[in-house]
């Protein structure tokens, strides 16, 4: 994916979170209260807004972010971390068990529509408005992405010649797969896997998201690819192997977030608007690190780099 223009892409987040339209900016930026979204422009945050996340630790992280830019601007915020995956989260969303969540763009409209092509920033936003159950909206994607990534240790990348997605289907049947069980199911997953490479595991070991399970199966040779995330800091430090995805199967995964109507007022939008300027994936993958290996408090960790960063006073 080509890199956007910084500049371009920080003037979209906020000029975007200020207009309550369906607008696109140069760098590809929408911001969305219309069309499939649902309609909202109404939204109220003064009662206050119930933050949810998946069950994973950079979402949790997220949810907390969120949570510190709300608060600096006085929304009250309560997190509900670690609910589960999308299909707990979105109906939740849509029921008005919470209010927001941290999504990921390309995942979350392969979530809505399996048959999305879109893999470009700006085409994801506007596919996304069209996709989205009516009452919900997306804002402004953020600076900061994590994708998905298959990946392999340096031992099983020699054994069998593997450098892409492609090399795998040349060993079908031979190899086990770890990851979370809804990958099993997803397009981004064993069934894109099969479907754009070809591929056919001999096994599917339902794990858990980037997490300790899938990792340690991987170290062991349990499993011989595993579904990461870019974010991870044991790609590197464990010098694993990413498959290259020569097909594009993964689409791009900036963060973005995803609110109901009924709050997504302009106090929110900004709010969300200037984290998003602000918030790297370098920094994102080191809150994960301080999480994971440093066995910090995902809170703890997003209030101190949000104070660092000036979201919220000291």
């Amino acid at each position: 994916m080509p890199p956007l223009n910084r500049r371009k892409l920080l003037g979209g987040l906020l000029a975007a979170a200020s207009v309550p339209a369906l607008a696109s900016c140069s760098g590809g930026i929408t911001s969305l209260d219309g069309g499939g979204s649902g309609g909202g422009g109404g939204g109220s945050s003064k009662d206050g807004v119930t933050i949810g996340t998946a069950n994973f630790t950079e979402n949790q992280v997220l949810g907390y972010l969120y949570a510190a830019a709300l608060d600096a601007e006085g929304v009250k915020t309560n997190v509900r971390p670690n609910l589960g995956t999308r299909e707990i989260l979105i109906p939740a969303l849509k029921g008005g068990d919470i209010d927001l969540l941290p999504e990921y763009q390309g995942a979350l409209l392969h979530y809505l529509d399996t048959g999305a092509k879109a893999t470009e920033e700006g085409e994801m936003q506007n596919a996304l408005a069209m996709a989205l159950p009516r009452g919900l909206q997306i804002l402004p994607y953020g600076i900061a992405e994590d994708s998905d990534a298959f990946v392999v240790t340096r031992e099983t990348a020699k054994e069998y010649g593997l450098r892409s997605l492609a090399d795998l289907a040349k060993h079908n049947g031979k190899l086990v797969i770890g990851a979370a069980p809804e990958v099993k199911k997803r397009e981004v997953g064993a069934v894109g896997l099969k479907e754009v490479y070809g591929v056919e595991f001999k096994e599917f070991k339902s794990l858990d998201s980037s997490g300790p399970l899938v990792k340690g199966a991987l170290r062991k040779g349990d499993v011989d690819v595993a579904n990461l995330f870019t974010t991870d800091t044991d790609i590197v430090a464990e010098k694993w192997v990413v498959l290259t995805d020569p097909k594009n199967l993964v689409p791009g995964q900036h963060v973005v977030p995803l609110i109901a109507d009924r709050k997504a007022d302009s106090t929110v939008r900004k709010a969300l608007a200037r984290l998003g300027a602000r918030l790297s994936t370098e920094d994102l993958t080191e809150l994960n690190r301080l999480v994971d290996k440093d066995k910090k408090d995902p809170e703890d960790v997003a209030q101190e780099w949000a104070q660092k960063h000036g979201i919220t006073k000291k």
